[in-house]
């Protein structure tokens, strides 16, 4: 069973910067594809970053803003937000596929971040 737990969250002020991490078993995090997605009050849930082949994807409107990367040591994936917005404001959730042609299929509880204007 794929477990994934984030952490990181909170409450910041716009142009702030949070980081994000989101922890897996080694097994999991050796052999699944990790990604962030985000959903707003009454909005549908967003891509938010991930890895496909090997390379980076981004969301658009946080490009520029956001980097994901992996801590291998430490089994996490970390999303950095930087320049925040009061749009970023939404639960952040990891998320993990069997491969970059795969959809999506494990969650995690999700994180809150709100960012006060």
């Amino acid at each position: 069973q794929v477990q994934l737990v984030e952490s990181g969250g909170g409450l910041v002020q716009a142009g702030d910067s949070l980081r994000l991490t989101c922890a897996a078993s080694e097994r999991t995090f050796s052999t699944w594809n990790m990604g962030w997605f985000r959903q707003a009050p009454g909005k549908e849930r967003e891509f938010v970053a991930g890895f496909t082949f090997g390379d980076t994807r981004y969301g658009d409107s946080v490009k520029d803003r956001f980097t994901i990367s992996r801590d291998v040591a430490k089994n996490t994936v970390i999303l950095q937000m930087n320049s925040l917005k009061p749009e970023d404001t939404a639960v952040y959730y990891c998320a993990a596929r069997t491969s970059s042609l795969a959809r999506y299929s494990a969650w995690g509880q999700g994180t809150q971040v709100t960012v006060s204007s």
